[in-house]
């Protein structure tokens, strides 16, 4: 009955993704807005708006309105998620019931802002949970259960890690690294040893192509466009994963080390089932080779 469907909402950096248990995954979008500099009128979002980064006039401005986890602009996403609400209100899907996703290191201005934009849309109601939550619990980990769940989850604005037990989080640490730190990495470093200036899209591209964790892999190559800084041209290159993976050295080590620190917060009586049952890896940046 239309009212009464709870639905999941992942406000992330980089994507927004919407869940119904009757339907699954209803909509998965970039968290992107194109709107008219001149107005502000929204002129498209997610993957429409997209496409426009970095080939609108001075007109057009794609933007993201989350930075880090949480809200930067609370007027475009509100505009988004009314946006994202109208569109699978198509499905049947009205008023909800919505449980929204925060990172555990939000804080309580960060959370009442997502609350807020979320209620504006018209939601039935709003009830907040823990990112790493929301991700063993959609990894179908037994989290209610005495034993320890660790989860890693590398979105595009924050890594969250968290060892979960009988419900809650026991241990956490979130550090505002992911998945664009990787892509900024792989900006500055094609600029300081090509001269070449890239762009956000370009940079993601590599990353899935060519990026790997560990240092010992087969290497590839990849060809790169952009323009020739000292000439002001177009140009194409021709990079390695070597180099790819020493761009995100930086940015994984910094994650390596927030997974131990959570790690080492761990009581002695946990550990155990953490040699047992390992690590899971999600967010889209798990999706990094190796």
């Amino acid at each position: 009955m239309f009212g009464t469907t709870t639905i999941g909402i992942d406000l992330g950096t980089a994507n927004i993704l919407v869940y119904s248990k009757e339907k699954g995954i209803i909509l998965n979008e970039p968290s992107v807005v194109a709107l008219n500099t001149n107005d502000g009128t929204v002129l498209a979002i997610g993957q429409e708006a997209k496409e426009m980064i970095g080939k609108t006039p001075t007109s057009i401005s794609a933007v993201r309105p989350m930075k880090d986890g949480v809200i930067a602009d609370f007027d475009l996403t509100s505009g988004l998620l009314r946006e994202i609400m109208r569109r699978i209100s198509v499905s049947g899907v009205r008023k909800p019931n919505v449980v929204v996703c925060t990172p555990t290191g939000a804080t309580s201005v960060e959370r009442r802002a997502i609350s807020d934009a979320v209620r504006s849309t018209g939601a039935r109601s709003v009830v907040l949970i823990e990112e790493p939550v929301a991700a063993a619990i959609g990894a179908d980990l037994p989290v209610a259960e005495p034993v320890a769940n660790v989860i890693v989850d590398i979105g595009g604005g924050t890594s969250e890690i968290a060892i979960i037990s009988y419900g809650g989080v026991v241990s956490s640490t979130s550090i505002r690294t992911g998945g664009d730190h990787m892509d900024e990495e792989i900006i500055q470093y094609i600029r300081k040893n090509y001269n070449l200036l890239i762009g956000q899209t370009t940079a993601e591209r590599i990353k899935m192509e060519l990026g790997y964790a560990p240092i010992e892999h087969v290497t590839q190559t990849a060809d790169i466009r952009g323009r020739d800084l000292l000439t002001g041209l177009p140009k194409t290159i021709q990079v390695s994963s070597t180099e790819i993976q020493s761009a995100l050295a930086e940015t994984l080590q910094r994650i390596l080390e927030a997974i131990r620190n959570t790690l080492e917060l761990c009581p002695p009586e946990l550990s155990g089932d953490i040699v047992d049952r390992g690590i899971i890896l999600s967010g889209g940046g798990s999706l990094l080779q190796g």
